[in-house]
């Protein structure tokens, strides 16, 4: 605010400001520096004395001007024409005026002005005066304050009028100047694997559009349009309306879409056609694409609602939004805040004064623990499955793959989807859109290795008894009436830990679990976490006991035992208890997201669950998970030199006994040695397995991200 000056300066300060460009001539302000002015007031509607205003003068000018810029956030631009003199008036049209000042003020987003009166003089000899002022305003590219000076006229019906210029909008505006708002960008956060491999970021696309002036005669623009709509597969209609916007001119370019730049042969078709022009466009960009799409995600253009509710956290009508994974879960963190600022363009297009801006700030960078190569070989092992996979490393709990199959490629998602890609997927029976390995599923045998935990834990057996021979088809009592266990193969040797997870039998997992009991085997379950939300960043379904929480018959117990009943597991919560036998009985919490990219980095594994079991517990369980990779289910997986351990299990889906069902396949494979230079554990589910090998047509497949 400008402090109080004697009038004289003030004088001086005014005709200071019409020397430096404000485009008001001596002509219309004809006083000079001999001019005696009086200091009427130094706050508003003040006076002194000497005070010479008529007394039918119905309002001051302080009060006037502070009207004035009242009208402006009630857009009453009318009004303030009104308000101006006469001369003024001359200078410029009502239209004009109102179209101006609208548009500057609607475009810079004006509001809160306040305005604050700091000196009001008069004219000794003609009745004028002069207010001196400070405007302040909130905009679209921030705070704008400048200090200003105008001078109002007594009228012949002894009204004040103020003599307006294009400078009482901004100090420096001249005829012919502009006002413009510009938008800074900023960049989005990058997204890197462990080794820096760049999973989202820069990218080019080809953005694909007609120049009306460039198109051929009327008589010939119809087959045109027709062609294009169906390279870019749009309707004609689509496009003649795009070109009929109000915007539009001759040499407007009228974007139509963005597509690959790799899509050479449609680009050359394209560019056949009159008026067609092609452009190198950056866009987000997904070097994976399908192969973690379900993984990263996709951004796309925020939309109207969306906006709304964000407004006020700085987006914008072109600001990209996280629709999908980790672009939207990390949407905070990632996303580019872009910058704004007003600035004034003179007649010749040159830009001159900055009014006004707020400095972009860049998103922030990802660097997860995710290994760019594992993530791809998981995927292409079961592309045209229906499929979870999740890697990790056992002994630290960064989790280095998450795949769903089948998937999608994010990047039509970016470049707009056509309506054929969207209605083939959003049709498509296999669920590409589906993220598997956020939910849950039956785990099958791979739940046996949790029962064996539980019930030794508890002391209720030991790994060496023998449960004795059962046959394959085995029930409790006759109270079961038409229900029974029912096993795959017979074995020879003893019914014992070793020999039942390797031959994975059903009918001693089943003994083992009705030995446990429910209350144990329950509260066992709850504290390997189910029922929890998993500690990771991802957000994934909570594995759960049964659809109540609770167990309520044997054969439900029995069932659950051996990873059927009604017991749903998450993947990566499979994992990290399995991760619990080579970590002496601790579960790890899961890490998705490094402190930043450094080669050579070792973490220090943090726990969720300490003690889920023992040590002693966790090494005898891991011992018959080595013995069943070597000579059991699981031997598809033997890698000579390799010490590994695992689990098969083949969930059936069925509604009765009798029925044959769909199936899922599991395999759990993971290395032992604490000292192995490249740790992995790796779970996977395949739907659909029946008639396909099961749950080995899983283990030759897994078996392949071990051979290095």
């Amino acid at each position: 605010m400008l402090k109080k000056k004697s009038a004289l300066f003030c004088i001086f300060v005014w005709v200071l400001i019409i020397a430096a460009g404000c485009s008001i001539s001596r002509s219309l302000y004809p006083y000079a520096d001999e001019t005696n002015y009086t200091n009427l007031s130094a706050s508003p509607g003040g006076a002194n004395a000497n005070h010479r205003t008529p007394l039918n003068a119905a309002v001051l000018p302080d009060e006037l001007l502070l009207q004035y810029f009242a009208y402006i956030e009630k857009g009453q631009f009318d009004a303030m024409y009104d308000m101006l003199a006469e001369l003024s008036q001359y200078t410029i049209s009502r239209d004009d005026f109102i179209e101006r000042n609208r548009n500057i003020y609607a475009g810079i987003q004006a509001q809160n002005i306040i305005v604050t009166i700091d000196q009001m003089l008069e004219d000794s000899a003609t009745g004028q005066k002069v207010v001196v002022f400070n405007l302040r305003m909130d905009t679209v590219a921030g705070e704008i304050s400048y200090d200003q000076v105008v001078t109002f006229d007594l009228n012949e019906d002894n009204q004040f009028r103020m003599r307006w210029s294009l400078c009482l909008i901004f100090p420096g505006l001249s005829e012919g100047d502009r006002i413009r708002v510009g938008t800074i960008p900023a960049r989005r956060g990058h997204i890197y694997d462990r080794n820096g491999v760049m999973l989202a970021g820069p990218g080019y696309a080809s953005t694909v559009g007609f120049v009306p002036g460039r198109m051929r005669e009327e008589a010939y623009k119809t087959d045109d349009i027709a062609k294009v709509a169906e390279l870019l597969e749009m309707t004609p209609e689509g496009i003649v309306r795009r070109l009929g916007a109000s915007y539009v001119r001759d040499d407007t370019f009228v974007l139509l879409r963005t597509i690959s730049r790799d899509a050479q042969e449609l680009i050359d078709e394209l560019l056949t056609i009159q008026g067609i022009m092609i452009s190198r466009a950056t866009v987000r960009y997904y070097p994976l694409g399908r192969k973690a799409a379900h993984l990263v995600g996709y951004v796309q253009n925020i939309n109207a609602e969306e906006l709304e509710t964000l407004r006020h956290d700085g987006y914008h009508m072109n600001s990209l939004i996280g629709r999908a994974g980790l672009e939207s879960i990390y949407e905070d963190h990632l996303r580019a805040r872009d910058g704004r600022e007003i600035f004034i363009i003179d007649s010749h297009g040159n830009r001159r004064d900055t009014l006004a801006k707020i400095p972009q700030i860049n998103g922030n960078d990802i660097h997860l623990t995710i290994d760019a190569n594992i993530q791809i070989q998981f995927y292409d092992l079961f592309a045209t499955d229906k499929s979870a996979s999740v890697a990790m490393n056992p002994l630290t709990g960064e989790v280095l793959a998450l795949v769903s199959t089948p998937s999608y490629d994010p990047n039509d998602f970016v470049r707009g989807m056509t309506m054929n890609t969207w209605t083939a997927l959003s049709e498509d029976t296999r669920l590409p859109l589906f993220n598997r390995f956020r939910s849950t599923f039956s785990p099958g045998s791979t739940m046996k290795a949790l029962t064996a935990a539980i019930g030794i834990d508890a002391g209720i057996f030991t790994y060496y008894e023998d449960f004795g021979p059962s046959g394959r088809r085995w029930q409790r009592n006759e109270s079961w009436g038409g229900f029974f266990v029912t096993t795959v193969r017979e074995y020879s040797g003893p019914a014992n830990l070793n020999n039942a997870m390797a031959w994975s039998d059903n009918i001693y997992f089943a003994k083992a679990t009705l030995r446990i009991g429910t209350e144990t085997f329950t509260n066992g379950l709850k504290n390997f976490g189910f029922g929890e939300r998993i500690p990771f960043e991802y957000g994934l379904f909570s594995s759960t006991i049964s659809n109540t929480g609770t167990i309520a018959s044997e054969i439900q117990l029995a069932d659950s035992g051996y990873g059927q009943g009604e017991i749903l597991t998450n993947p990566l919560h499979l994992g990290l208890i399995y991760a619990a036998f080579v970590n002496d009985g601790n579960i790890l919490q899961p890490r998705l997201v490094r402190e930043s990219f450094a080669h050579g980095v070792d973490f220090e594994p943090e726990i969720w669950i300490r003690d889920a079991f023992s040590p002693e517990t966790a090494s005898i369980v891991l011992d018959s998970l080595i013995y069943s990779v070597e000579y059991g289910t699981g031997r598809g997986a033997r890698i000579p030199g390799i010490t590994l351990a695992g689990k098969t299990g083949t969930a059936e889906l069925k509604l009765t006994q009798a029925d044959t069902g769909r199936e899922l396949g599991w395999f759990v494979l993971f290395t032992t040695d604490e000292n192995t230079t490249a740790p992995l554990l790796a779970v996977s589910m395949v739907e659909d397995v029946q008639g396909r090998g099961g749950s080995g047509f899983v283990v030759t497949r897994v078996k392949e991200l071990f051979v290095r």
